[in-house]
């Protein structure tokens, strides 16, 4: 049988790079939103900005993190203690397993960003983007990165998981996230079919709307199913007048490097719209 742990090494960088590379060629073609057309050079300087973003993050847990998680799973290992030690799976069982529980803790963690004031303050980095495309998937503060890193320590030692689980997360999850953070739009019939599962590019399109009921809905990265469950899964009609971003950063140091990564510390609360006036459909 194939090694899960072997297959995740094998591709762990080469599918996020193929996607990314593809979903830039499909944002050209037939972009969902058109604020680039016939700026190339405003596009380009924008990706590299947020690709920088991710970059910066990427080293950082490089240099930090991994090392505190394999610690973490050298006391879980010596402890014989965590969930997926206390009985005998398969290697894929116990996979899937660990993604369904690291995609709840990701929901959990993302609608915490934006319920707690003070994580909030890091989180609209992300949101601030009025200009979402495919590298806005790497638009994070590294506050928020290295926070969401620390809480996952105590995860991965009461779950009991290998590195290669959290890497196999990641591998299902992040090509996800920038699929539906791309500047683009599937055909109707598709699209539904697809946010019945995952999240969907017009799910987080809401997501990230300017308006504080639509952005405060549809937390999910991986699994559509726990907005379901938990009562913030989210959709609108008319998706295409969502006004991106937050109001209160639309100034050019807020698409500056170091301008985002002082955005935490800025005055301005963020707080975002609350108008009620848009239409809202339901889905089963």
């Amino acid at each position: 049988m194939l090694d899960p742990a072997a297959l995740v090494d094998s591709y762990s960088n080469l599918v996020p790079a193929l996607l990314l590379i593809t979903l830039i060629v499909w944002e050209t073609v037939g972009p969902c939103f058109r604020y680039f057309v016939k700026r190339p050079t405003k596009r380009l300087r924008h990706g590299a900005i947020n690709l920088g973003l991710g970059i910066l993050n990427a080293i950082v847990i490089g240099v930090i993190f991994v090392t505190l998680w394999e610690i973490a799973v050298k006391w879980s290992v010596k402890a014989d203690f965590g969930i997926l030690r206390w009985v005998e799976l398969s290697p894929w069982i116990e996979g899937l397993i660990a993604v369904l529980i690291f995609d709840c803790f990701t929901y959990w963690w993302h609608r915490f960003n934006h319920e707690v004031p003070f994580l909030w303050r890091f989180h609209r980095v992300h949101h601030s983007d009025a200009e979402m495309d495919v590298t806005t998937a790497n638009r994070f503060h590294t506050g928020e990165i290295a926070i969401s890193a620390v809480l996952r320590i105590p995860l991965l030692f009461l779950l009991g998981a290998d590195l290669w689980m959290l890497a196999f997360y990641e591998l299902l999850m992040f090509p996800v996230v920038q699929f539906h953070h791309a500047n683009i739009r599937l055909p109707d019939a598709i699209e539904r079919g697809f946010r019945k599962v995952f999240a969907s590019p017009v799910m987080h399109k809401i997501h990230h709307s300017d308006l504080m009921e639509e952005t405060n809905s549809n937390f999910t990265s991986l699994f559509s199913i726990w907005d379901r469950i938990f009562g913030t899964y989210r959709m609108r009609k008319h998706f295409q007048m969502i006004q991106l971003g937050l109001k209160e950063f639309r100034k050019p140091e807020d698409e500056e490097f170091f301008g985002m990564l002082k955005i935490p510390f800025r005055n301005a609360k963020g707080a975002l719209s609350e108008d009620n006036r848009i239409e809202t459909e339901r889905e089963l």
